[in-house]
């Protein structure tokens, strides 16, 4: 098949032909019909985040299922699958807690053999990306690393489900608890920023407050439920949001992954109120905030991947989409074949585009 491989970070990825073997015990084969470029994928090819290279990197995808291994019992050849990063074991502390996505145990007992998923003719050891590498024809995945949706869900937009989406809408709905009525910020309306203003929308609350410099971004957070729009280019951005709701916001989503939206994200906050950092602030890199704000009961929290239970979410995200709650086909700015990857990974950084999809059977 053919994989887009990152040799070493700040270079160009590079396609080449590669090998997966047959699915061993409950391993399953996808042919890969989308695969979206996200930016966490952005953050391990510039170094900001460490992986062992060489590697074929994505995460968000869709597909059609192969062949399954043995002990597959979830899918069958044909079934149509989301694929999830948020891979579980099912028996460890966090998943029988029901914390499925922080599982612990997914490459020390699990997956053994996952290292060897991947091969070539070159000497050199070929890594799989967090358990999918969805920059190739095919992937060699866990069947706990996939999710089986109905077949008459666009295959494009279910891709966008099993990273953007779920993240974004998850932040909102799962980690934050967002209530009806509450009032939202979010910091940053790229794909994941869009995903979490229609999460908040979707979960009624009462006003959301989207964030960001781009014009055409902050136009369709307003079709997608945002009821107020703030440009940092217009005056302090704190301010700006503590004046729309008289004192600030009862939660805030920074999805931007840096540390002054981090920190403004805490500051917006009224009290009681807490920030959910869902961006990926670079490895090492620390925010600061004010003592004293934490004695009117503000909180800041993480989000792993919208603290998701994806194969109860992403289905039911699937059917928000199928009554028109979710408004996926927005999130699409251009469809690509694998050997544009590098130009939509450009188009990217400078921010021309939302979410670029590679389509592999173009």
């Amino acid at each position: 098949m053919k994989a887009a491989v990152l040799f070493e970070v700040n270079k160009p990825l590079q396609i080449e032909d590669v090998s997966v073997p047959n699915p061993g015990p409950r391993e399953v084969l996808i042919r890969t019909r989308v695969a979206g470029l996200c930016h966490s994928d952005l953050y391990f090819m510039e170094g900001l985040y460490p992986h062992p290279l060489p590697a074929v990197l994505g995460h968000e995808s869709a597909g059609v299922v192969e062949k399954v291994g043995s002990d597959v019992t979830y899918v069958k050849p044909g079934d149509h699958v989301v694929t999830c990063l948020s891979v579980f074991c099912g028996t460890c502390d966090n998943c029988t807690t029901g914390r499925t996505v922080l599982c612990t145990d997914t490459t020390v007992k699990m997956l053994p053999g996952a290292s060897n998923r991947l091969s070539w003719a070159r000497s050199e050891k070929l890594n799989q990306f967090l358990n999918l590498s969805s920059f190739a024809e095919q992937m060699l995945v866990h069947e706990n690393a996939i999710v089986k949706i109905r077949k008459d869900m666009p295959l494009e937009l279910a891709a966008l489900i099993g990273c953007g989406v779920i993240t974004g809408y998850g932040a909102v709905v799962n980690t934050a608890g967002v209530k009806a009525g509450e009032t939202v910020a979010v910091i940053g309306c790229g794909g994941v920023g869009m995903a979490a203003i229609n999460g908040a929308a979707i979960a009624g609350a009462g006003r959301i407050i989207a964030i960001d410099t781009n014009p055409a971004k902050l136009q369709l957070a307003t079709k997608l439920g945002a009821t107020d729009i703030v440009d940092p280019r217009n005056g302090d951005v704190v301010q700006q949001v503590r004046d729309l709701t008289n004192g600030g916001v009862q939660h805030s989503f920074e999805v931007l992954g840096r540390k002054e939206t981090a920190e403004q994200s805490f500051a917006m906050l009224a009290a009681g109120g807490t920030a959910t950092i869902v961006g990926m602030i670079p490895f090492g890199q620390k925010i600061e905030l004010h003592g004293f704000d934490f004695l009117r009961e503000r909180r800041i929290q993480g989000s792993s991947m919208g603290s998701n239970h994806f194969r109860v979410d992403m289905p039911r995200l699937i059917e928000f989409y199928m009554r028109g709650k979710l408004h996926l086909e927005d999130w699409i700015s251009a469809k690509l074949k694998l050997s544009e990857i590098n130009e939509g990974f450009a188009n990217m950084k400078a921010g021309k585009t939302l979410r670029s999809v590679i389509m592999f059977d173009a």
